[in-house]
């Protein structure tokens, strides 16, 4: 048996591919719309994809087993438990397999066992594998977002996106109930998780890429708790906000994704072009890093950086179902393509255009009498002076959870993620001073505020924690923001 995860950093999220080196079969769990890694590995391998299958209807990404399973014309294998409201509702017509705890198939001489794994949402499975090659004993179960390294799925998601009001609470029992359920297997058992740290499916994963059962049951809090109660106050407290495109997310993975085929190529746009659409009142996102957008950029538009956290701000800023147009660093070669790439995972598909800026456009802008949009910075010791004058409003963009650790000293909260529909917070008059932990979602939400008006922004460079690290006092009283 062969064994592959495939991981994408900015989703935090695993696929799995599990191939039979006997016979050449081999099955992809839980693939991102882009199926090309799939593809690749399961070439590199000699191995040709036979069956397609996923852990559960996923609100973190555009699942890809339906193009995938299209495109190989694999056996796709979806689960039929958790109700009609949780069943996928084009699994008929795309011909689906359907899923029940206790069913089996086989992939070569590989075993896949179903188990019925609800919490995290009502119709999770797990996969419990066994190599029958070798033994009749199960190897490793593929837990999805039931069981993490450290951490288990969060049972809060239909409530606070699907807006099934009263299920979280049902949910964290049948979550303690799905991981009293792993008492009956052994302690050697590979555990391959479905995300990593990062993931905003739960609030405490490990880093590491997989565990076993027996590891967990020492060192996760989760298979440690024997009270119900306990475990279900301990899962719903402190569960980060989820972002609201992940509403989105489960409509689009329970009705049917759209097939893609070949993902088209979004055009590419000059200056001059992007002037247009920012004066028509289309969206821009600049995607180049924060000290280049800091030092000069095109007015009215927002910095999100393409890094490892691109995707996520993407899908709590970026309004679904609205044409769009990206601004790319010209010296980062792919950077239109990676882009496109990651917003697809998320269902950002409306990408009217890419147009490629470095300092010497912005310069030749600037000599035509275009003058480029700056963003500036205060560091500890200046806004510490104006904090004592009153001269500046403060403004925290960090969560709930970091809010109530520790804040500034007069300070306003409002998280990044409501700074839009909470503009009416933010003074018109005088200096907005913006921070967060350390820098990098200030620099998006001054680029915001700049966007909506607001030219009266700075950002504090190093944040909360250059602030703690100077010594200065903060308030901690949990529950004030």
């Amino acid at each position: 048996m062969l064994l592959k995860r495939l991981y994408d950093d900015g989703l935090a999220q695993a696929g799995y591919l599990i191939g039979c080196d006997a016979t050449g079969e081999a099955l992809v769990v839980d693939p991102l719309r882009d199926i090309t890694p799939y593809l690749d590995a399961a070439r590199a391998e000699d191995l040709r994809i036979t069956h397609v299958t996923e852990t559960h209807v996923h609100a973190d990404f555009v699942s890809g087993s339906r193009e995938l399973a299209q495109l190989t014309g694999a056996a796709l294998h979806l689960s039929d438990e958790g109700g009609p409201d949780w069943r996928y509702g084009y699994a008929e017509a795309a011909g689906a397999v359907p899923l029940k705890h206790g069913d089996r198939f086989q992939v070569g001489k590989v075993r896949i066992e179903v188990r019925h794994t609800p919490g995290h949402t009502p119709e999770h499975l797990a996969f419990l594998v066994t190599d029958t090659a070798s033994s009749e004993a199960p190897l490793g179960m593929l837990t999805g977002d039931f069981l993490f390294v450290g951490d288990v799925g969060r049972p809060d998601l239909l409530e606070r996106v699907a807006n099934q009001r009263g299920t979280m609470d049902a949910a964290a029992r049948q979550q303690f109930r799905s991981v009293q359920d792993l008492r009956g297997l052994p302690d050697y058992l590979q555990i391959w998780p479905g995300h990593g740290a990062g993931s905003a499916c739960g609030k405490a994963l490990g880093a590491m890429p997989q565990t076993t059962l027996g590891y967990e049951r020492l060192a996760n809090w989760a298979l440690r708790v024997t009270s119900e109660n306990e475990f279900v106050a301990t899962v719903l407290a402190g569960q980060p906000e989820p972002p609201p495109y992940f509403a989105e997310m489960k409509r689009i993975n329970r009705d049917g994704p759209r097939l893609l085929g070949e993902r088209p190529r979004p055009p590419r746009i000059d200056l001059a072009r992007v002037d247009q659409l920012i004066a028509d009142g289309t969206l821009v996102v600049d995607t180049r890093a924060a000290k280049d957008f800091a030092a000069s950029h095109l007015p009215r538009t927002l910095n999100i950086p393409l890094n490892r956290a691109f995707t996520g701000w993407a899908g709590w800023l970026v309004p679904y179902g609205q044409e769009f147009a990206l601004v790319v660093d010209a010296a980062r070669s792919g950077a239109a393509d990676q882009a496109v790439r990651d917003l697809g995972l998320i269902g950002l598909d409306r990408v009217v255009g890419c147009a490629e800026l470095d300092a010497s456009a912005l310069d030749r802008r600037r000599a035509a009498g275009t003058r480029p949009a700056i963003l500036r910075s205060v560091m500890v010791e200046q806004l510490e002076d104006q904090l004592r004058h009153n001269a500046v409003t403060l403004v925290d963009v960090r969560g709930q959870a970091e809010w109530d650790a520790g804040h500034l000293p007069g300070a306003r909260h409002i998280p990044l993620s409501e700074l839009a529909g909470r503009l009416g917070e933010v003074p018109t008059a005088g200096t907005v001073v913006v921070h967060c932990q350390t820098g990098s979602r200030a620099a998006i939400a001054a680029s915001l505020l700049q966007r909506l008006g607001r030219t009266n922004v700075v950002k504090f460079e190093g944040g909360y924690s250059a602030w703690q690290a100077a010594g200065h006092p903060v308030v901690a009283d949990a529950g004030a923001g």
